[in-house]
């Protein structure tokens, strides 16, 4: 459960205001950096559990900031891809395509090209991801995520009951090439790397731990293949499962705004990188939570 401070801090004036869309919401007035006590705190995990997304507007914070922070909702992973830590914040990864000295990439810079959720090629992935915006370009970036919960619910019976009992194998490695092929950003993976993301097989559709409810949870980033089915039975019901749970109704498009800190929900949510300008600068800070095991 995340932890809570004492009741005795004082209480912060905010606004939590649902968006226009099938998910989301926005926190108006918090100052993360400030302390939260523990009546705020509660209310924000309820949102963060009624909304699966929060935008926290307005956060002109430091990366401890960020870190402490996101560690008051469970212990932080530190992402394979070390070479694009933030220095002296191991728990950050750059999310950027920006090139530094030397024309070498300071971040992820195709990060979340395919819809996905974080972490989910792990036996336990992500309960969220926290990503904190540090430079926006003037057009594009846009982040969208499609609510699990209802793609679940709008499928039909049948459907639901086929899929209950089956499991997925996901991958981190599933598009790692082709991507590395296709961008300039993914360094190659070392034989150590490569032994931290062992393929891992998940439930089709999983329990969220702490609301009880139903999300689909296959991706067309991670899962490679159903288990126990046949390879074209297999590839066809992924298809079917990809083009449905990201239909125009389970989805929020975000549009950043300075300083914005999006706080998402793994559990319950898949998201996408709209894509860049390749001459316009983005840079990002994220963080992720550890979660539990699907069931």
């Amino acid at each position: 459960m995340p932890a809570v401070l004492s009741a005795s801090v004082p209480s912060q004036t905010f606004e939590i205001r649902r968006f226009d869309a099938p998910v989301g919401a926005e926190v108006i007035g918090l100052d993360i950096s400030r302390p939260i006590g523990e009546a705020d705190f509660a209310r924000i995990h309820r949102a963060h559990l009624d909304h699966h997304v929060l935008v926290f507007r307005d956060q002109r914070v430091s990366p401890a900031d960020h870190v402490a922070f996101s560690r008051r909702f469970g212990p932080l992973e530190i992402h394979v891809l070390h070479q694009f830590q933030l220095k002296g914040h191991p728990e950050i990864l750059i999310v950027s395509n920006i090139r530094g000295e030397g024309g070498e990439p300071i971040g992820l810079g195709d990060a979340g090209v395919y819809w996905h959720s974080d972490i989910s090629y792990k036996p336990e992935p992500s309960l969220g991801s926290l990503l904190h915006a540090q430079e926006l370009p003037s057009e594009g970036g846009d982040t969208l995520f499609a609510d699990q919960h209802l793609a679940w619910e709008a499928l039909s019976p049948q459907m639901q009951a086929r899929l209950l009992p089956l499991k997925a194998e996901h991958s981190y490695l599933a598009k790692y090439e082709e991507l590395r092929a296709k961008n300039p950003w993914r360094p190659k993976l070392s034989p150590a790397q490569i032994d931290q993301v062992q393929p891992a097989v998940q439930p089709v559709v999983r329990t969220h731990p702490e609301t009880g409810r139903k999300a689909l949870f296959v991706s067309e980033h991670f899962t490679t293949r159903i288990v126990g089915l046949p390879p074209d039975e297999s590839d066809a019901l992924l298809a079917e499962l990809f083009a449905h749970s990201v239909k125009p109704e389970f989805v929020y498009r975000h549009r950043w705004q300075p300083h914005d800190l999006v706080f998402w929900d793994n559990r319950s949510l898949m998201h996408l990188a709209a894509g860049t300008p390749d001459h316009l600068r983005r840079k990002l800070y994220r963080t992720t939570v550890k979660g539990d095991r699907p069931r």
